[in-house]
């Protein structure tokens, strides 16, 4: 059974389409299209892109591919850079990145990460701004860490916040230490971004590990099914990796119907240990 996550009160499949480096290359973009479309074919519903993500050509590539489908069944998920989260340039920003998607709204708007000179309370009346215009549904941060959410939570619309996207994988379990049971006890869904592409470059060739091998076996799925069904295990959390072939993004969307054991969850933990004490948000 797939699962699933809810975000502003819209139930989705877990596992999403993540547009990060992605189209950039002439070569590849027949290709990233058909992926965007397989995947959105067999089930996914939420995409995610920036735009940062090649300053707009991924929006693009995103507008091409959710063409011939009915937008209303889609969840689009933009973001805007901090140096445009302000009222004199977010709502042109944001303009822009409707127009290159090709849509009239988003329904999850996020501030990519916060800015150090633009108030927060700033964008937030802007993001509620936009929000009561109709450009976008709902509105998030992602890079947000416990402090950060705190922060937000103390403005007058904070808690409007809908979703926050970090990074999160088996060898990325840093935000586990206080960050997602903070969001658990606040209803926050986690948007989890590089659930695979980054991992391998991170630990060491993670496709390789025994035990990760082992469960992909015991699935009858591949070692990257495992990683990326491990990351919503839990419930809450919109996984969105990437993917620029047709087969890939199907294999995607499939690992939203595994489901660990007790057991192979406790072993992964052994393998991939939780964290013990407060660490750094990890970003790239």
């Amino acid at each position: 059974m797939m699962k699933t996550v809810t975000i502003n009160q819209q139930t989705m499949p877990a596992v999403g389409i993540g547009t990060w480096h992605m189209g950039d290359s002439a070569a590849s973009h027949k290709d990233e299209v058909a992926a965007i479309q397989a995947a959105i074919n067999a089930g996914a519903v939420a995409i995610d892109t920036a735009e940062m993500y090649g300053n707009g050509r991924s929006e693009r590539l995103v507008g091409e591919a959710i063409h011939p489908f009915d937008r209303q069944q889609l969840f689009l998920i933009d973001k805007v850079l901090p140096s445009n989260a302000s009222h004199a340039r977010l709502e042109q920003s944001l303009d822009r990145s409707l127009n290159l998607v090709g849509t009239d709204y988003f329904d999850l708007y996020l501030l990519h990460w916060r800015s150090g000179t633009i108030p927060l309370a700033e964008t937030v009346d802007e993001l509620e701004r936009m929000q009561a215009k109709g450009k976008i549904k709902s509105w998030g941060v992602s890079n947000f860490d416990t402090s950060d959410l705190e922060e937000l939570w103390q403005l007058p619309a904070g808690d409007h916040c809908a979703a926050n996207e970090d990074l999160y994988n088996l060898d990325e379990r840093g935000i586990e230490f206080d960050l997602i049971p903070w969001q658990a006890h606040h209803q926050l869904p986690l948007i989890a971004y590089s659930p695979l592409a980054e991992a391998d470059t991170i630990s060491g060739q993670l496709s390789h590990n025994k035990l990760l091998k082992e469960l992909a076996s015991n699935h009858h799925a591949s070692v990257y099914q495992v990683m990326l069904a491990w990351t919503i295990r839990n419930g809450n959390v919109l996984t969105i990796p990437k993917a620029g072939q047709v087969q890939h993004a199907l294999d995607n969307v499939k690992a939203g119907e595994i489901t660990f054991s007790e057991d192979e969850l406790a072993a992964l933990t052994q393998a991939f240990p939780k964290p013990k004490r407060k660490q750094s948000l990890a970003i790239i």
